[in-house]
């Protein structure tokens, strides 16, 4: 590829992509993969399963890229046409690749399954491709060159694809000449937005170094910030924008990397010695399942309830008829007794409790759709403490829960890094 960029373009292929019943994560994947080479990609098109439209578009893409990366359609059915399109494009038969057949035996020995002649057809590969390793399925991936573009195919299932990547990051590492290795520090975030994010960075540095290149992913619950540099020589101001974020959002950053709130709580926990029960009303669930996501949480995770209906928060929980009577199942009174009894019956020293109107319905001028009361408990070091607060989160119900999960973590979170300070949106979200 020699010492210039390389021009790279993507072909994604699938009717399933084209209809919306498979939305595409792949290509941000690989996107940021060859990022960190400071490689961008210069076009992406979606093409579905139409062997002409996908011949006559690989072979316009050979003739103005370098690279070609053509993601799906590797797979043993019918519609899986990716070999066929580059034989095609590179004027070459299909032939069974013996090293292809070996991958696939060793796959179907390891699995207890017989190779069929469906299976087979992923070994048919275009004469003279060669293999790109799939450490995690079935099919192969496989490169030519056409005239002067490197063609790469790869599998649409999103782990194979990121399996892949590792190596084909690697190949075109050692391809470039002088290549270029991003450093990029990803810091995990809750409770912050982009706009707000910004606007703070902004105020409070508006002397932000050129060699740092600030970026933000929003996601639910989280939010990234990036940091980026291309050179060693922009560490110690890669290092410098860390602490000034450091003390703009501090108790806002869970972790660096994929970081999630769920596995910070997880290693606090387990590092303090502690045990954590939840006891969910509008979230269903979710923060049980965030947490037992996490491998190893058996450790410090001691049960989870999901208290639905009123009389199960009763009779599971303990929380007296008297109080859902007077004050109803959204309000301060209960999530307390919630979270007591989680603590008791759980034998845990930790405990989250949540009972909120997720809607769309449910709501009332008193209560609208949107509210949710928490309550986090401890027992760890003492006596048992409480803390709530009522929160009005209007979104989505799907949302609502992701988010409500979300805080009712962070607020474990913080109490376990003793962080006093009230987070941003409490503020924003506080009721009354």
């Amino acid at each position: 590829m020699g010492g210039s960029t390389p021009v790279v373009q993507l072909l994604l292929t699938g009717n399933e992509i084209m209809s919306g019943d498979t939305i595409d994560s792949n290509s941000a994947l690989i996107a940021q993969r060859l990022g960190a080479l400071d490689i961008g990609v210069h076009r992406k098109v979606t093409v579905g399963d139409d062997p002409a439209l996908l011949q006559t578009e690989l072979a316009a893409m050979a003739a103005s890229s370098d690279i070609v990366i053509v993601n799906g359609g590797l797979g043993p059915t019918i519609d899986d046409l990716t070999a066929e399109i580059l034989a095609g494009v590179a004027q070459v038969p299909l032939v069974e690749h013996a090293e292809a057949i070996a991958h696939l035996e060793r796959w179907c020995a390891q699995r207890n399954l017989a190779l069929n002649a469906a299976n087979r057809k992923q070994a048919l590969l275009p004469q003279g491709a060669g293999l790109i390793d799939n450490p995690v399925g079935s099919a192969v991936g496989f490169e030519m060159q056409v005239g002067r573009c490197r063609i790469m195919c790869t599998p649409g299932v999103p782990s194979e694809l990121d399996a892949m990547m590792e190596l084909i990051i690697s190949d075109l590492a050692g391809a470039l000449e002088h290549p270029v290795e991003r450093r990029i520090m990803r810091l995990q975030t809750f409770g912050l937005g982009e706009s707000t994010a910004q606007q703070i960075i902004s105020d409070a540095m508006p002397d932000w170094p050129e060699e740092v290149e600030l970026g933000f992913r929003a996601g639910a619950p989280q939010m990234e910030i990036k940091l980026s540099i291309s050179t060693a020589s922009a560490e110690p101001a890669q290092r410098a924008c860390r602490e000034q974020l450091d003390a703009l959002f501090g108790d806002h950053i869970i972790g660096e990397g994929d970081c999630t709130l769920a596995e910070k709580i997880i290693a606090l926990l387990r590092a303090q010695g502690a045990t954590l029960a939840t006891a969910e009303s509008c979230t269903g669930g979710l923060i049980a399942s965030m947490l037992t996501r996490v491998p190893g949480s058996s450790d410090v995770f001691h049960a989870g309830f999901v208290t639905y209906a009123d009389h199960i928060k009763a009779s599971v929980l303990g929380v007296q008829p008297a109080t859902l009577e007077e004050h109803g199942a959204v309000s301060e009174a209960v999530v307390i007794e919630m979270a007591k009894g989680a603590l008791e019956r759980a034998t845990a020293d930790y405990a989250i409790a949540v009972s909120g109107v997720a809607g769309p319905g449910g709501g009332s001028p008193q209560k609208p759709v949107g509210t949710v009361w928490l309550a986090w408990a401890s027992q760890h070091a003492g006596p048992t403490q409480v803390h709530t607060r009522c929160l009005h989160w209007p979104v989505e119900r799907s949302l609502f829960q992701t988010m409500i999960a979300a805080a009712g973590l962070d607020m474990i979170r913080r109490t376990l890094l003793g962080i006093d300070s009230e987070p941003r949106y409490f503020r924003q979200r506080r009721v009354g």
